[in-house]
C-alpha cells in the first residue's frame, strides 16, 4: 500500500479514545514506520469518545474522498437506559434527572421506535460539535450556558429494538449523516414520557465498510509493517 500516494483504513475506534486520538496514533505510527516527518491524515464521521466501533483513515490525496464517506448511510448499535437522563444524554456527564418507568412496556416501546423511522427533524444535544456564532456547542455547554439549537432534517432508515429488559433497551438504527443518537435516546425517553441517555454505543457499518472488517488498534503495527514491507519490495 502505498500510504504517501494516499490510502484507505478501516479501524474500530476502542472506548474513551476520541477521534483525533485514533487519526493521531495512527498518523504517528505511520510515519515511524515510513520515515518520514510527516503525512496527511483524516477521518471520515467523528464518534463520541465512549462510542466504539467503524472509523475510515485516509492517507494522502485519499482524504480527497473524506466527504464521500462521510455522506454514506451509517449503522449503529446503541443501549439507553429509559427513567434517566445525563447532561450530554451519555456517561460522561451524572445523571441529573430520575423519570419514572414503571409505565414502559416493551409495546409501548416499539411503537414509540415507529415515529422516528423515515424524515425527522432533530434537535443536536448541547454536548456536540455544532457551531453557534462560531463557537462549539459543548464549550457553551461545559460553562452552564445554554443555547437554542435549531432541529436538522435526517433521514432513519431503519430503527430495530433488538433487545429489551427494562429499564434497558437495544437498538439497531441506520440513518443519515449527522444523527445524534445521543438526540435520538433523548427524543425516545421523552416519546415514552420519561427520561433516557446512552450507556453504550458502537459503529457497525459506514457504507459498505463493516465493523468486522475494521482493525483492532492492536494490530496497527504489524499491518503497517506487512504493507510497508510489501510496498517496498
Amino acid at each position: 500500500m502505498n500510504f504517501i500516494e494516499g490510502e484507505v483504513v478501516y479501524l474500530n475506534k476502542p472506548k474513551a479514545w476520541t477521534s483525533f486520538d485514533l487519526v493521531n496514533r495512527f498518523r504517528h505510527k505511520l510515519t515511524r514506520k515510513l520515515k518520514v516527518k510527516k503525512i496527511k491524515v483524516g477521518h471520515a464521521g467523528t464518534l463520541d469518545p465512549l462510542a466504539t466501533g467503524v472509523m475510515i483513515l485516509c492517507t494522502g490525496k485519499a482524504t480527497k474522498r473524506i466527504e464521500e464517506f462521510q455522506y454514506q448511510t451509517k449503522e449503529y448499535v446503541a443501549t439507553i437506559k429509559l427513567g434517566e437522563t445525563t447532561p450530554s444524554f451519555d456517561l460522561e456527564e451524572d445523571v441529573d434527572g430520575i423519570y419514572p418507568t414503571e409505565h414502559i412496556t416493551r409495546e409501548a416501546v416499539e411503537e414509540a421506535l415507529k415515529s422516528f423511522t423515515g424524515a425527522i427533524l432533530q434537535v443536536p444535544p448541547m454536548f456536540s460539535a455544532v457551531k453557534i456564532n462560531g463557537k462549539r456547542a459543548y464549550k457553551f455547554a461545559r460553562k452552564g450556558k445554554t443555547v437554542e439549537l435549531q432541529p436538522k432534517s435526517l433521514q432513519i432508515d431503519e430503527m430495530q429494538l433488538t433487545d429489551c429488559n427494562l429499564p434497558f433497551i437495544t437498538i439497531r438504527v441506520v440513518c443519515s449523516k449527522g444523527t445524534y443518537i445521543r438526540a435520538l435516546a433523548r427524543d425516545i425517553g421523552r416519546a415514552l414520557q420519561s427520561g433516557a441517555h446512552l450507556v453504550a454505543l458502537e459503529r457497525t457499518r459506514i457504507g459498505d465498510v463493516r465493523l468486522e472488517g475494521c482493525l483492532p488498534v492492536e494490530e496497527i503495527d504489524a499491518f503497517l509493517e506487512k504493507e510497508i514491507v510489501e510496498t517496498i519490495d
